[in-house]
């Protein structure tokens, strides 16, 4: 029976009752602390893609910031949208200028991925920290990522400050924007069609540490039922 089968029976009024532990299941409220060495939240919801976003200030300074909590939202305007743990300097110059950019962690750049999350101030600049070089962009004037296969130019669509359940605001905004321009390194294109383990994508996994690479050898293809 599905969980929203009009037939299930009715959960009873009043507040929940606390979750049962079990031995095969280890159940928490995250309200109340998940009782592991390590929150397990980013790992399940995972692996995911990597929201290496450029910006700009307005005033010639460049920043260049990788964020977890990154994906697409819509196909037709195509919308992406990353969202800042607390109010940084991407956020900031994004609310700022109106614009970002994209730019795909590849294996070959995830040490300079890592390299541009240093907790540094805005007066310097990630690009020449984690050595990539910034490239000018087509339609904005946040830069993109040079050595970076893939890049979209995006205009910010809307800044949303995060919420509980219960109305509170939470220290976290979600910044979505509209792609609007594309560029795709020519031989990741076979016979027209984007290869996207060619380009050997780098994504987020869990813990302090944990990445993974895309590679051909973990494709396997399952079409709708018609």
């Amino acid at each position: 029976m599905s969980l929203d089968d009009p037939s299930a029976p009715a959960r009873p009024a009043g507040p929940a009752a606390p979750l049962a532990a079990g031995p095969a299941t280890h159940s928490y409220e995250p309200r109340l602390g998940h009782g592991l060495p390590h929150d397990p939240f980013n790992a399940i919801v995972g692996p995911r893609p990597i929201g290496w976003i450029g910006t700009h200030d307005g005033h010639g300074r460049h920043n260049l910031a990788p964020y977890s909590f990154f994906n697409a939202f819509n196909y037709v305007p195509p919308i992406v949208g990353f969202a800042s743990v607390g109010a940084k300097d991407t956020l900031r110059n994004a609310q700022t200028t109106g614009e970002f950019t994209w730019n795909l962690v590849t294996r070959p750049l995830a040490e300079a991925m890592n390299a541009s999350s240093a907790m540094v101030g805005p007066e310097v600049d990630e690009f020449a920290l984690a050595g990539v070089t910034p490239l000018a962009a087509g339609l904005i004037q946040a830069p993109r990522v040079a050595e970076s296969p893939v890049s979209f130019e995006c205009r910010v669509t809307q800044v949303l400050q995060l919420q509980t359940a219960a109305g509170e605001t939470v220290p976290t905004w979600l910044v979505l924007g509209e792609v609007v321009a594309v560029h795709i390194a020519r031989q990741l294109l076979v016979d027209g069609v984007y290869d996207t383990a060619a380009a050997q994508p780098v994504v987020r996994g869990g813990g302090a540490a944990d990445y993974f690479e895309i590679t051909p050898a973990a494709r396997f293809r399952l079409y709708r039922p018609r």
